[in-house]
């Protein structure tokens, strides 16, 4: 059995398809898997750490945005596009697969559209509320489309056989001791721990209002924060932590650093997190049971993390604050709430609980065994 992945782009995109995958070489230690990608994208580093094979297909997204710069990077998306239907065959033709996976991301639709031209059955994933324009294309051609909600279904041409599978989530997410991460992490007997991130960038806006966060829990010392500040925020965030006098070095309550490279520990140590709201981000949330408030970035294609926010938000599972109405006072005001009331952290946990599909990655190896099993097309 031979299974190719079509993705790219964003971590939001491959870490998915690499936990289907790793969940399908269990079922079928046999299977040939292949997963093509940007040459230049984070899947070409990314995939054969897992493990994989990788094969390079240049892509290259639209930029929405107006400028100079973004017409010439527009022009040569073009250039590339003319021959993506070729080049996708060429790369079909020579691994015949039996089922082909996307998962939405600009890599995804012109592999997905040539598997279906050529009559090879395939299948696609969306991983948000609210479906991005790759999947949108394909949602008509596909043999199979599954949503991680099933919100997302009424943004997508009709049909009758969308499945709900959720999001795949990392199995170290769910096998995480509390415990023992509290300890590892230097969490004290009885203290509550925040943890805060704003993306492997960062985000100024998140920095500036956990800087004011810190000035205000920090000398009370009752609150153990982590808190990533993302590249743009290696500097900022001390510079502003010192802007405000807040003892922040050599300071056991505070663990601030650039990336969050142990999340598994650090989402069983946390008691409230605050996050953007990108997919994955959130079936992370929903498969541990962690209260949260959910800044979504309004950097993203047509604001999809807005839509994911509201999901939980509308079950009672996070508290959402838009970017545009965050400020350092607004942060601490919610925090200082939530942390006050146990019984409200409970519940927010709790109701993120019943949103989790700890099956996803099983879901999706299934629907894609089962689409491998179906008669050929005519």
């Amino acid at each position: 059995m031979k299974v190719l992945f079509a993705c790219g782009g964003t971590a939001g995109h491959i870490n998915p398809a690499l936990a289907v995958a790793t969940e399908l070489r269990r079922r079928v230690p046999d299977c040939e898997i292949l997963f093509v990608g940007n040459p230049g994208g984070m899947e070409a580093t990314l995939v054969p750490r897992a493990g994989f094979r990788f094969a390079p297909y240049r892509s290259m997204g639209i930029q929405r945005r107006f400028s100079w710069n973004n017409i010439k990077y527009n022009a040569k998306s073009v250039c590339l596009l003319v021959t993506a239907r070729s080049r996708a065959k060429r790369i079909l033709r020579d691994f015949a697969p039996d089922v082909v996976m996307g998962t939405g991301s600009y890599i995804s639709a012109p592999i997905l559209l040539a598997a279906a031209a050529l009559r090879i059955p395939c299948m696609t994933h969306e991983a948000n509320a609210l479906p991005g324009v790759s999947n949108r294309m394909v949602a008509q051609k596909v043999d199979k489309f599954l949503l991680a909600v099933p919100e997302a279904e009424k943004h997508l041409p009709q049909r009758q056989d969308y499945i709900v599978t959720g999001n795949p989530v990392r199995p170290e997410i769910l096998a995480a001791d509390r415990a023992a991460a509290r300890a590892r992490l230097g969490v004290r007997p009885g203290q509550l721990c925040l943890l805060s991130f704003g993306g492997s960038l960062g985000a100024q806006t998140i920095n500036e209002a956990v800087a004011a966060l810190m000035a205000w829990h920090v000398p009370e010392g009752k609150l153990h924060h982590i808190h990533a500040t993302g590249r743009y925020g290696v500097e900022l965030l001390p510079r502003l932590l010192r802007e405000k006098g807040v003892a922040y070095e050599n300071n056991p309550n505070l663990d601030i650093r650039e990336y969050i490279h142990d999340m598994p520990d650090c989402l069983a140590a946390a008691d409230l997190v605050i996050a953007r709201a990108g997919a994955i981000t959130l079936a992370e949330l929903t498969a541990v049971g962690r209260a949260s408030v959910l800044i979504p970035s309004p950097n993203v294609a047509e604001n999809h993390q807005y839509h994911n926010a509201m999901v939980l938000a509308e079950h009672g599972a996070a508290v959402v604050i838009e970017e545009k109405d965050l400020t350092g006072e607004r942060l601490c005001q919610t925090i200082e709430e939530l942390l006050s009331d146990p019984a409200r952290l409970t519940e927010l946990g709790k109701k993120a609980a019943s949103l989790a599909r700890l099956d996803a990655n099983e879901r999706i190896s299934r629907e894609i065994l089962e689409l491998a099993q179906e008669p050929a097309k005519a």
